[in-house]
């Protein structure tokens, strides 16, 4: 970060931008004789909200396979994406630059996924998948702290992307629903299980402490000295 970088900064401001990453994946449902590639894929990154992103992003980088004749691809305005063919699963880096320089560039991990169920390891596997879809697509947040007195603004007047209804493929609300429900659960299990764990410590301690006052009778009965 430059010195000036630094010294524009707005002190206090804490701006979140919530995005949605992933990919979704449709198979051919034989070996493409060419090339032997199974499934056409786009790997995606979108804003959560309806809002243009080129506002604030400069560029996407998608970096693919190195298998692929060119591996970095760059887009510069929505919808941030990249579509292929192939046959395998592999890591996809995604790295978002935006329009302050001074701000660091955004990075996820997305591992592509083609398959539902597993790569199928035979032609007849690969036609009874037939043309299915498959979606793979995560919710991140982009968190911009002090932002530049340059980027502020372009945080904070994005437009719609859509004049229409905007959603997601997921239903992340009601997967936070679940999901917090499971933490809920499994937090009162896990306190159920300690308390019982602490039940059967005391009850181990109490025992012990019961053996040894009878050992000690036992030996003071018979005369022997108890250290």
């Amino acid at each position: 970060m430059s010195e000036d970088g630094a010294q524009n900064r707005q002190k206090g401001i804490h701006i979140i931008k919530p995005v949605v990453y992933g990919n979704i994946s449709k198979s051919f449902g034989k070996k493409r004789d060419e090339d032997g590639h199974t499934h056409q894929w786009t790997v995606f990154v979108k804003p959560y909200r309806n809002e243009d992103m080129s506002s604030y992003v400069k560029k996407v980088h998608f970096k693919l396979h190195d298998s692929y004749a060119n591996p970095n691809r760059i887009v510069t305005k929505p919808p941030y994406e990249v579509t292929e063919t192939g046959w395998g699963e592999f890591e996809i880096v995604i790295k978002i630059f935006f329009n302050d320089p001074v701000e660091r560039p955004a990075t996820i991990f997305h591992v592509l996924k083609l398959f539902q169920h597993g790569q199928p390891t035979d032609a007849a596997a690969l036609l009874q998948q037939g043309k299915k879809v498959v979606i793979s697509e995560f919710y991140d947040e982009i968190i911009f702290q002090d932002p530049t007195q340059y980027m502020q603004p372009l945080l904070t007047s994005t437009r719609p992307i859509s004049l229409g209804a905007y959603k997601h493929e997921t239903d992340f609300e009601e997967k936070k629903k679940t999901t917090l429900a499971s933490i809920k659960n499994g937090r009162t299990r896990v306190q159920a299980e300690i308390e019982d764990l602490k039940s059967k410590l005391d009850l181990a301690k109490s025992t012990i402490s019961k053996f040894k006052d009878e050992v000690n009778k036992a030996q003071q009965e018979r005369g022997i000295e108890v250290s």
